[in-house]
C-alpha cells in the first residue's frame, strides 16, 4: 500500500471541512448577542484565528453589516492597510461589482513623504487611500497608526469612509485605537483589546462578500 492509498479515507472536500468547524463554532460559541446578520462575520473570524475569545470580543456598529454588503455591491475600493490584507482578501467577488483592493504601505511616494515628515507609512497610506477613494471600506488589521489616522480624518471631516473594519493587534495602541472607532458614529466592525491582526480583517471582509453574493440570488 502506497501513502496516497494509507490516506486515501481521511480525504474529506473543502467544502466538508468548513461545514464541520462551523457547526463546531456555533456549538462551542453557544449564547451570544450577535444578530443573524452579524453571526456569519463571527463565524469567519474565528474560524480564521480559532479563536473564541476574539469573536465574543467583537463590536458592531447597527449599520455596519447593512453598510459594508451595500459598499461592495456598489464597487466602491477597499483599502488595506497592509499587502497581507490585501492578499488575503478575495478580489474576484469584489471584483464582480466593480471594486479592487489596494493598498499604499510600500508606494515610494508614500515612503519618502513619511521620512520627510517625520510620520509613519501607515498615516500617509491612509491619507493617500482618502484622497484617492471616496466612500471606500478600510480594512486595517495591522497599523494602530493607520485606525487612529483615519478616525482623525472623519472627525475633521476630510474623508468618509462606507465601513471601517479596525482591527487591529497589538501591544501600543492597538486596544485604544479600537476604543476611539466606537465613539464614532460611522459603520465600523472592531473588538475589544490587544486581539485581531490581518487574517481577522481578511475574515471579516471576506464574510461581507460573501453576504453580498448571497444577497444577490
Amino acid at each position: 500500500m502506497n501513502v496516497r492509498d494509507e490516506f486515501k479515507p481521511l480525504t474529506v472536500q473543502p467544502q466538508e471541512i468548513e461545514a464541520k468547524s462551523f457547526s463546531i463554532i456555533t456549538d462551542e460559541l453557544g449564547a451570544h448577542p450577535f444578530t443573524d446578520e452579524q453571526f456569519p462575520i463571527v463565524q469567519r473570524v474565528i474560524h480564521a484565528s480559532a479563536d473564541f475569545e476574539l469573536g465574543r470580543s467583537l463590536v458592531f456598529h447597527p449599520d455596519a453589516v447593512k453598510a459594508g454588503i451595500k459598499a461592495i455591491r456598489e464597487g466602491r475600493a477597499i483599502v488595506a492597510d497592509v499587502q497581507m490584507v490585501q492578499s488575503g482578501i478575495s478580489k474576484p467577488r469584489i471584483a464582480r461589482y466593480g471594486g479592487d483592493v489596494h493598498v499604499y504601505i510600500s508606494d515610494q511616494d508614500v515612503a519618502t513623504e513619511a521620512k520627510a515628515l517625520n510620520t509613519t507609512r501607515a498615516i500617509l497610506s491612509v491619507r493617500k487611500a482618502c484622497e484617492m477613494h471616496a466612500g471606500a471600506i478600510f480594512a486595517i488589521g495591522n497599523a494602530p497608526t493607520a485606525l487612529l489616522e483615519l478616525i482623525r480624518l472623519i472627525k475633521e471631516g476630510l474623508t468618509k469612509p462606507s465601513l471601517i473594519v479596525g482591527v487591529p493587534v497589538g501591544f501600543v495602541s492597538a486596544a485604544e485605537s479600537k476604543e476611539e472607532l466606537l465613539k464614532l458614529d460611522i459603520p465600523y466592525i472592531t473588538n475589544r483589546g490587544r486581539k485581531g491582526g490581518s487574517p481577522v480583517a481578511v475574515a471579516a471582509v471576506n464574510a461581507l462578500s460573501l453576504l453580498a453574493d448571497a444577497q444577490g440570488r
